[in-house]
């Protein structure tokens, strides 16, 4: 059976989408089902559609349904995996192509991607207000507080042994929270961009070679890259401060024993994100940072870009909030799905604009 051609509607469709032939074998998949299964389209046909992807749903009925009836069919808020990835709640859509109904096609589209990027910009607004209130407020704390700590140093020289371990504590806990309230004032003193043709293989080598020096040194980073990705319009500098957060951030989820980390870099040239304007640009760089640590605590998952939240202790949860503002900033997005030995963050970048091209 000849595949219906499918034209540049099929390959830009946002959400993987997947032709089912009448022995329910993969027949073709567009570049985001590609993403999706982390696989080729050509090495997808032929394949049984059970065999590359788990659906908690009755598939097998729904196709016969569908073209019995020659009628599209939704099921929604199914769990679907891939093998390679935890399942993620889904809602699906079948439909047979009316020059070729014996064929269907299938469309997986997640549910928590348009949660996920309304919470975002839900996010950065929070952020900028409740960031925007603690510079102010760490300005006027760090002077009394070093008032404090010189005293605790002065009376330690004239205190008996028990003062002197009291003064101590304060002088360790005032500069634990000047550290503190420095790296709220990080978000006020990011300069501007200084926006240019950035090769973005070159950003993560030099921020995996920092990390393995310091603290990544027990873990174990693979390179995944896809070598044939375009220039990213960005600020190399502070994509470098991203980078070298996220991998941090994966280093200290994996604890003493240390563990693995891969960099994935890959193009989708279906992503885009809309603004609240009405405008909207294309994010087809996406950069991935996976680790094999024991996951997200659920209570935090769905807030972790938001300013003071943590799963660790003593954690100051701004590491990622400084990560999202960078990334706003950018006009590119990230993302994170997480589950015990599966923890992805996505960030998804602009390509050099065609005017910029020459520069």
């Amino acid at each position: 059976m000849t595949i219906p051609s499918p034209g540049i509607i099929w390959t830009s469709l946002p959400v993987p989408s997947f032709l089912i032939g009448p022995d329910n074998r993969i027949m073709d998949a567009n570049p985001a089902a590609e993403t999706f299964l982390n696989a080729s389209a050509k090495s997808l046909r032929g394949t049984p559609a059970f065999d590359r992807l788990a659906i908690d749903a009755p598939l097998d009925e729904a196709f016969v349904r569908v073209r019995q009836n020659q009628a599209a069919l939704f099921i929604n808020d199914v769990d679907v995996g891939t093998g390679d990835r935890p399942p993620i709640q889904c809602n699906i859509q079948l439909a047979p192509l009316n020059d070729a109904p014996e064929i269907i096609l299938l469309l997986i589209s997640s549910r928590d991607i348009a949660d996920r990027m309304g919470r975002a910009m839900h996010v950065n607004t929070a952020a900028k207000s409740a960031i925007g209130m603690a510079e102010m407020l760490a300005h006027e704390i760090k002077n009394p507080l070093a008032g404090i700590s010189g005293a605790a140093q002065l009376i330690s020289m004239n205190a008996n042994a028990e003062d002197r371990e009291l003064t101590v504590l304060i002088v360790e806990e005032t500069r634990r929270i000047v550290k503190l309230l420095e790296q709220v004032e990080q978000f006020g003193n990011l300069r501007p961009l200084d926006r240019r043709a950035v090769n973005i293989h070159d950003v993560l080598d030099r921020a995996r070679k920092s990390a393995l020096v310091g603290f990544a040194a027990r873990m174990q980073i693979i390179e995944d890259y896809d070598p044939s990705l375009p220039l990213a319009w960005a600020d190399g500098d502070q994509l470098l401060q991203v980078f070298l957060n996220l991998l941090k951030n994966a280093s200290e989820a994996a604890g003493p024993k240390g563990g693995t980390i891969r960099i994935h870099t890959f193009y989708e040239q279906s992503l885009r994100v809309r603004h609240k304007d009405g405008t909207g640009n294309a994010l087809p760089l996406q950069v991935e940072i996976i680790d094999d640590g024991p996951g997200l605590p659920p209570e935090i998952a769905g807030d972790v870009f938001e300013p003071f939240v943590s799963g660790r202790e003593n954690g100051t949860g701004l590491g990622l909030a400084l990560v999202s503002k960078i990334i706003s900033d950018h006009g590119g997005w990230i993302a994170v799905d997480s589950a015990p030995g599966r923890t992805v963050f996505r960030v998804s970048l602009p390509v050099v604009p065609k005017d910029k091209e020459t520069l």
